[in-house]
């Protein structure tokens, strides 16, 4: 019953924020890098962050210096929604709501050259989050896969985490897939959205690696992490600004020069990744061979496809 109230909850905060956003604007206004044709609502995935907020009031302010984390970077996101910061600030804010999410997971424990890594692989998967919100569907149907598989893993594996936390996020992804997963989206997640989920997935997984001691759980992300490490090194190729926002992901080109439905491409990329998942569950004493294996047959699925087809991409811009 508790549940099922929270469900309702955030329906309701959904709804009241639609209002705001349509009161004040908050609004995704489509541009040549745009997946889609028409103005949505931008913030969506406000609901994140709320359902935390949720958890930590009802369950004894648990994990503080996560939560601090998530609201200094939610708070900084959601402003960028509203009017563009400056990349120095923003990094600023990103950098300090790791340090508190660092501490959350002693971190600071480890050697130096473990905590860089950590730290570029954090930053790495906040910047793949954003991306993800290009298309209908993405991000709200690939992190209900990693969640799902979280919590099967800390339910019937080993217990890394409070399990009510992750209960409280598939709820509000949820909500936010009700809104999402349509051919004519009502709402994007906007900065607050996928950075928030970003910085919540980074918590969970660390938690998880670190309590485990094996790495090759970061295969949870393997999908998407293929797609968005193997765009990069394409755009340095191409000799092009990584830093400037672009459509040369695998799943853009997909959605927009070859034409498949934003759903399809979403599921697609969802179910692939529970097939990963269950690998990993399942060859769990193998975990690295198998993720080995993933990340080579994703690797060639990827150059292959855009062997084939990055043409119509470079018609398109030039058109």
């Amino acid at each position: 019953m508790t549940y099922i109230i929270i469900l309702i909850v955030l329906f309701l905060l959904e709804f009241v924020y639609f209002k705001l956003a349509d009161q004040f604007n908050i609004i995704d206004k489509p541009n040549e890098r745009s997946s889609h044709k028409q103005i949505t609502l931008l913030g969506g995935g406000i609901i994140f962050y709320l359902a935390v907020v949720i958890y930590f009031l009802m369950n004894g302010f648990q994990y503080m210096w996560f939560f601090t984390g998530l609201t200094l970077i939610s708070a900084i996101s959601f402003i960028d929604d509203l009017k563009p910061q400056s990349s120095r600030l923003r990094l600023a804010i990103h950098l300090m709501s790791m340090l508190f999410l660092f501490f959350q997971l002693g971190v600071f424990e480890m050697h130096w050259t473990l905590i860089l890594l950590s730290l570029i692989i954090a930053i790495g998967i906040l910047n793949a989050y954003n991306f993800m919100d290009g298309i209908n569907g993405m991000i709200g149907v690939y992190t209900t896969v990693v969640l799902g598989s979280l919590w099967y893993i800390n339910n019937f594996i080993l217990t890394f985490v409070d399990e009510r936390i992750i209960y409280y996020l598939l709820l509000a992804l949820v909500v936010f897939n009700f809104f999402n997963f349509r051919k004519k989206a009502r709402c994007f997640a906007g900065d607050v959205g996928a950075v928030s989920l970003a910085f919540i997935v980074i918590f969970l997984l660390g938690m998880l690696i670190l309590k485990s001691g094996n790495i090759a759980w970061i295969g949870l992300l393997a999908v998407f992490g293929v797609d968005t490490i193997l765009t990069i090194i394409h755009r340095l190729i191409l000799k092009e600004n990584i830093l400037i926002a672009h459509r040369k992901h695998l799943f853009q080109l997909l959605a927009n020069e070859l034409k498949f439905s934003h759903l399809v491409v979403s599921s697609v990329y969802a179910l692939v990744q529970v097939l990963v998942s269950v690998g990993l569950i399942f060859f769990e004493n193998h975990a690295y061979w198998f993720l080995a294996i993933s990340i080579l047959l994703l690797s060639i699925v990827y150059y292959a496809v855009k062997k084939k087809y990055f043409y119509l991409h470079l018609q398109l811009k030039t058109n």
